[in-house]
């Protein structure tokens, strides 16, 4: 038998025992910590096996580019024309292509352009897009209408003509040339950034002009809390969500709009080593030596669609209606 909790009211100031429920604490109602969005997602990520299948097979590809040397030993310009268009064999995995080049060391430092590629243009593009979408959306007024302005005349150009465009005026330096891997990654990705940043800049503007009026908002602009910290304290962690679900897709995006610039002859150019530079150079032997592009193929779209997929799973998990 529990404890009798004791209540009184303004008409009768008198003590009357009440008898406790089961489940009910004597001392008063316990209140549990409501989970926070991001750590309820987490929750549903972990028993999501889409996302975890396509968050592990992002870890294998991002293991290549990071240590290609974990991978392979061979040296992917070290090639002997003598040895060119070999078949797949025991010494060569992935055969060798026409200029007697290894093709699987190919294929594994052949992800360190393309990630790299993805990863420098999706942060620079959700930087840039955050900062002027959330200027354009908590101040609106001439600050809102100048973003708005920009965003529109960049929208009007075609992201892959664009691109197309100031690639093909920047191959004539030798930027897009290098014997060294890095300088034409960083042209490439500032291109995409340049082109690419006003989608995220329109997600941002839409979620801070859905916060900024929210009750929590108001109640801590009363209380005098400053600009930037109602920016970046309040609003930012409760709008940052659409734009991590974009910043996701946009990583598989990326890699795919590398391998066509660079198939288009705008991207990467030899001696760069990439999974579009091994599309582009191998695709008039297709007919006859199919592996040469099938092999970079079975390596860049299960990637894009593991980028894809694991932004949808975050999506779904950040959206509690769709729960």
């Amino acid at each position: 038998m529990s404890d009798p909790v004791t209540t009184a009211t303004s008409d009768n100031p008198a003590v009357i025992p009440v008898q406790a429920g089961p489940g009910v604490n004597p001392q008063g109602p316990t209140q549990e910590r409501a989970a926070s969005l991001w750590s309820d997602a987490r929750r549903e990520l972990i028993r999501n096996p889409i996302f975890l299948a396509s968050v592990s097979f992002i870890l294998i590809v991002s293991s290549m580019a990071i240590l290609p040397s974990m991978w392979t030993s061979k040296n992917p310009r070290d090639c002997d024309i003598k040895f060119a268009k070999l078949s797949p064999s025991a010494e060569h995995w992935f055969g060798t292509n026409v200029l007697g080049c290894d093709y699987y060391s190919h294929a594994i430092y052949g992800a360190r352009p393309s990630l790299s590629i993805a990863l420098i243009a999706t942060t620079g593009v959700t930087l840039i897009g955050v900062v002027l979408g959330m200027l354009a959306g908590f101040f609106g007024g001439w600050v809102d209408t100048l973003i708005s302005r920009i965003i529109d005349m960049i929208y009007s150009l075609p992201f892959l003509l664009g691109a197309l465009v100031i690639l093909g005026v920047l191959r004539q330096s030798d930027l897009l040339h290098s014997d060294q891997w890095w300088p034409p990654v960083l042209v490439v990705a500032i291109v995409l950034i340049i082109l690419g940043w006003v989608g995220v800049a329109r997600i941002m503007r839409g979620s801070v002009l859905s916060a900024k009026n929210l009750d929590y908002v108001l109640a801590a602009k009363s209380l005098g809390a400053s600009n930037s910290r109602l920016m970046f304290r309040h609003i930012l962690p409760n709008a940052i969500a659409p734009v991590v679900v974009v910043a996701t897709i946009s990583l598989g995006g990326y890699i795919g709009a590398e391998a066509t610039l660079t198939f288009l002859g705008a991207g990467l150019q030899p001696p760069a080593v990439s999974w579009g530079t091994m599309i582009a150079g191998n695709i008039d032997y297709f007919n006859e030596y199919k592996y040469l592009v099938l092999i970079p193929c079975g390596l860049l779209v299960p990637t894009v669609l593991s980028f894809i997929l694991a932004g949808d799973a975050l999506r779904d998990a950040l959206d509690p209606k769709l729960r």
